[in-house]
């Protein structure tokens, strides 16, 4: 089957272009132990924009996709976050984007394998229609689909649970980690048992957090850690004014203090960012993508002694001095990705949230026309909104709502 659809490919003058395609549906596997099984065919709604499609295309001008096409493919569909209707069950859904022959899709050993719609080896949203595993069709709750048309509101925050899932993952993971690196500490400090100790550093370990990148996984850290550690003092790190209504949104979201970047040194930050904390940090989660990140918890000593430092950031090299490094006891952790169950915890924290106000459209007409100038004028170009998202069939969208 032939569909109309954005896809990357190896070129470095048209990474992103959009044209004919031709579908392909190979079995699949969501999880290790379970049967191959075909795809159904969806049509996609809407769909984000999300930062690592703007990576993905980079690697396209540089010539390294070859290992992100699905097999015997020169090209990726991209896009995966969002969501699709299903016409055979007449429903609409969201698209569980990990799967493959392994046991926990957060995590794969060498003998296991992987794939991820729209980003690597499988195909993904931004097509007039695809085929997707049948078990990896989430549904959504009720009340939001009237004649058979979905909200606007409601899609809108639906192009979130990919990276909010991602973000409820890597709270899961802090937590498992902090648990397990500080709790001989807390049992020496409070007389208790080990399992008292253990919830008393999963608590302690967000006690001072600093989130250096304002983007949206940064955001969405802050709302869950907020969430489940309301005593938790959070500090945001970015360069955009305090007034920018990302900055003002997050601070109402997650009731965390905000330091701007616009120091000429990171000692100078560094010590805005411990005043804001008031003291050094206990967990530095790191979202930026750039090297600013481990120099100000490492170098200039913003994390503290026995802190975790998560880093989400896709690029930057960490380093750090092995000896202070050592005697600090400092945790160096960096995980991607999410089980279902993840996901389906962010569609029921998002269904009630107001993250649709973030999320500003960009005509189709206007994507498509050109999808690499929208990439780098319009989406990811200095001044875009939070987040982009595109009606790719207005049929099934209830604009009222």
């Amino acid at each position: 089957m032939k569909v109309k659809a954005t896809y990357f490919q190896n070129d470095k003058e048209k990474p992103l272009v959009y044209g004919e395609v031709e579908l392909i549906d190979p079995p699949r596997r969501r999880l290790r132990g379970e049967e191959e099984k075909k795809g159904i065919l969806a049509e996609s709604v809407i769909v984000g924009f999300c930062g690592t499609d703007h990576e993905l295309m980079k690697m396209g001008q540089e010539g390294r996709l070859s290992n992100k096409f699905p097999k015997g493919q020169e090209r990726l569909i991209n896009g995966h976050e969002g969501l699709v209707w299903i016409p055979s069950e007449e429903r609409f859904a969201i698209v569980l984007i990990r799967g493959g022959n392994s046991y926990d899709p957060t995590r794969y050993t060498e003998e296991e394998s992987y794939f991820e719609y729209g980003c690597d080896g499988a195909d993904g949203l931004f097509s007039d229609k695809n085929y997707y595993h049948p078990d990896m069709l989430l549904k959504i709750p009720d009340g939001f689909v009237k004649n058979g048309k979905i909200a606007l509101s409601f899609a809108k925050k639906m192009v979130f649970p990919d990276p909010y899932a991602c973000m409820v993952f890597q709270r899961e993971r802090m937590e498992d980690l902090g648990a397990a690196h500080n709790f001989r500490m807390e049992m020496a400090k409070h007389k208790c048992s080990e399992a008292e100790a253990r919830e008393h550093a999963r608590k302690q370990l967000f006690a001072r957090t600093v989130i250096f990148g304002l983007g949206t996984t940064g955001m969405f850290m802050g709302d869950l850690i907020r969430q489940k550690y309301p005593e938790a003092k959070i500090v945001f790190v970015g360069r955009s004014e305090e007034t920018d209504l990302k900055v003002v949104f997050a601070k109402e979201q997650t009731g965390a203090v905000y330091v701007q970047n616009h120091y000429k040194s990171t000692e100078d930050l560094a010590g805005a960012v411990i005043v804001a904390l008031g003291g050094k940090a206990t967990a530095f989660i790191g979202v930026s993508g750039t090297n600013v990140e481990h120099e100000l918890a490492f170098k200039q000593e913003v994390l503290g002694c026995n802190g975790v430092y998560n880093s989400f950031s896709l690029g930057p090299q960490i380093q750090f001095d092995t000896m202070p490094f050592g005697f600090k006891n400092h945790l160096i952790m960096g995980s991607i990705n999410f089980r279902q169950d993840h996901m389906e915890e962010a569609i029921r924290i998002l269904t009630d949230s107001r993250y649709d106000e973030i999320v500003e459209l960009i005509e189709k007409e206007e994507f498509i026309r050109n999808p690499l100038a929208a990439y780098e004028n319009k989406i990811y170009a200095k001044g875009a909104p939070l987040k982009t998202a595109v009606v790719w069939n207005p049929d099934y969208i209830d604009f009222s709502r």
